[in-house]
């Protein structure tokens, strides 16, 4: 009896898993080995046609380049900011407000931040950009110009970004032992020293997750390089997500854009496969 219950109580998290991701999951795998439109019930299958013509597409290429430049991008720079921040607000005095502030960009829409950043910033009449260049510094329209897009559009998504690292990383050190800490302390440790052989081991199940999945958010990111640039200008700025959304909705492509799809969840999998191997090392020493 109480097996059958355990097994009701499963049932709608089964049944959503299902509808959301299982069925989703197959159907996007099948019609990456078709033609279909998106709106025809024909399906004219096609084999590995979809995927030998994205070999040969130079925006792909171009998309998986910039796809990886933007994963380093935020394996980088959110995540020193954020630890950083968090070790510095760790014994500091009304936490809570700090963390509340910081966190703010992450809890609000990507449209608001995208308008706060074009119109507040980059504007070059009314911007940041447009006041430095009336004081002679003669910086060029970083949106629309190719060296700039992407690392603009990511300055955006950092913005948004870091905060919520940092409000993980300060709750994971918060569970470091007091017992540990003391000990450090009439050793004789400095600041660094606590950091590194105290602090950062007892958190570092926590900064290899928040790695992996900083890697996996990079290879699905899209709403903040679509808002911005749609992928432009002259494809500086694509990812694999707005280049599947072009096939998709513009061209009617959905075969090809879910073949795409395909190798966003393989670069996702492959994060994950590693983050499993680095989980199971741990457990074994």
């Amino acid at each position: 009896m109480k097996r059958r219950r355990d097994y009701l109580l499963l049932l709608p998290a089964f049944v959503l898993s299902m509808a959301v991701v299982f069925i989703p999951g197959v159907m996007t795998i099948f019609a990456s080995f078709t033609d279909w439109n998106g709106v025809s019930l024909n399906f004219h299958f096609i084999g590995l046609r979809n995927f030998s013509e994205l070999f040969g597409d130079k925006i792909f290429w171009r998309a998986i380049y910039d796809n990886v430049r933007w994963v380093a991008l935020f394996l980088t720079i959110p995540v020193v900011i954020g630890l950083v921040t968090s070790v510095l607000l760790l014994n500091r005095r009304h936490k809570g407000l700090y963390q509340m502030l910081f966190l703010f960009p992450y809890v609000l829409a990507p449209v608001t931040n995208v308008a706060v950043w074009q119109n507040i910033i980059y504007n070059p009449i009314f911007g940041l950009v447009g006041y430095l260049n009336r004081q002679g510094f003669h910086i060029p329209s970083l949106l629309s110009d190719m060296k700039t897009a992407l690392y603009a559009v990511a300055a955006t998504d950092i913005w948004h970004y870091w905060g919520f690292l940092m409000v993980v990383y300060l709750a994971s050190l918060r569970q470091t032992p007091e017992d540990q800490v003391e000990a450090a302390k009439v050793e004789g440790c400095n600041g660094w020293q606590l950091f590194r052989y105290v602090y950062f081991p007892n958190m570092l199940p926590t900064f290899k997750l928040m790695m992996i999945m900083s890697v996996i958010n990079s290879f699905l990111t899209y709403d903040y390089v679509y808002l911005m640039t749609s992928g432009g200008p002259a494809h500086s700025t694509e990812m694999l997500s707005t280049y599947a959304y072009t096939f998709a909705f513009a061209s009617l492509q959905v075969g090809k854009a879910a073949a795409i799809a395909l190798f966003m969840s393989f670069f996702g999998l492959i994060a994950s496969f590693v983050y499993i191997h680095l989980s199971q090392n741990e457990i074994m020493s």
